[in-house]
């Protein structure tokens, strides 16, 4: 007569198990995600369809083409307004920005990471951080009290070096240079310490084996930070830059403080006049009618439409250079 075997019950999946013992802290925390995430598309979706609302009120009166009218004057009786000076200003200031902002801030961000002693980094990483504390009225006066007078000499030789480019063809040589680049430069600045702040932290994220692997092999530092620093941080610097990006599309104040708006546009960075959506929101704003507002909320809107582009292009371009995101590292 055999010994009965006894069969050993089967292990328990341990997907199983997880999704049916939930802890009452797990259901709330999860419930919580879950109305967070759904509370923020509800606040885009009502912010979205407010600006739409009032801005199609807006321009069904509009007796300019809102997308090329250079003129803004939705005050006036037949009101006439477009969007084509501020566009263009927006955009043209903001690459001003990113063009001058961007390498100087991955240049400080590595020096602190990399090259800078325990010593120095330290206090330079706290003076980078204080930069981005500063209110933006604060960088307004200082642009228009002194970026601005100490431009003149800047824009005289950009002049006469550069003016064959036409972008730095000075129309009317020795006006004060309250214009675009002037905007763009003080842009910069103000977005500098966003983007290297963002670009350090992704710095020290990059795995040690990686940098020792390379000077293992013999690799300078230099070709440690482009073979293994700055590919693995190529979505995080993606994404600094995008945070800068969105201040300087929407920065008000400052922007407000400095330039000399007018309804021209004009290619000539050196010349006064141009606008920002933002500025001119801040500008008019106070003696706006009913008409008028919903005109200023219509911009609002463009500017509302270009930074949910802008974003979502950043998150298509990391999303296609996941391999360099540190996420299979």
């Amino acid at each position: 007569m055999g010994i009965p075997v006894q069969q050993e019950a089967p292990a328990p999946d341990a997907g199983t198990s997880a999704r049916t013992v939930s802890r009452p802290g797990d259901r709330v925390f999860a419930g919580l995600s879950r109305g967070s995430g759904i509370l923020l598309l509800v606040i885009m979706a009502a912010i979205a369809v407010f600006l739409t609302t009032r801005a199609v009120s807006a321009i069904s009166k509009d007796h300019g083409n809102f997308l090329t009218t250079f003129e803004w004057n939705a005050n006036a009786t037949p009101a006439v307004f477009g969007i084509a000076v501020l566009l263009y200003g927006t955009v043209v200031s903001s690459i001003v920005a990113m063009v001058l902002a961007v390498p100087i801030a991955i240049g400080i961000a590595l020096f602190i990471t990399h090259y800078a002693p325990r010593r120095l980094a330290g206090p330079l990483a706290y003076l980078v951080d204080l930069l981005a504390a500063v209110p933006s009225i604060v960088y307004g006066l200082w642009g228009a009290l002194f970026l601005v007078p100490h431009m003149e000499g800047t824009t005289a030789w950009l002049d006469h070096y550069f003016g064959w480019t036409v972008i730095f063809d000075q129309t009317n040589p020795g006006t004060a240079p309250r214009n675009l680049f002037t905007v763009g430069i003080l842009l910069a600045i103000m977005i500098l310490p966003i983007i290297t702040n963002v670009s350090r932290e992704v710095f020290r994220q990059v795995p040690a084996a990686h940098e020792e692997a390379a000077l293992a092999l013999g690799a300078t530092r230099w070709e440690v930070i482009r073979m293994s620093v700055l590919p693995f941080a190529r979505s995080g610097i993606i994404s600094a830059s995008m945070l800068g990006l969105g201040r300087a599309l929407g920065e008000t104040m400052a922007v407000a403080t400095v330039l000399s708006s007018s309804d021209v546009l004009s290619l000539h960075l050196l010349d006064p006049g141009g606008g920002t959506f933002a500025a001119n929101i801040a500008s008019h704003y106070g003696e706006a009618t009913q008409l008028g507002l919903n005109a200023l909320i219509a911009s609002g809107l463009v500017l509302f439409v270009i930074t949910l582009v802008v974003n979502g292009a950043a998150r298509v371009i990391i999303a296609r250079r996941k391999e360099y995101s540190g996420a299979n590292a």
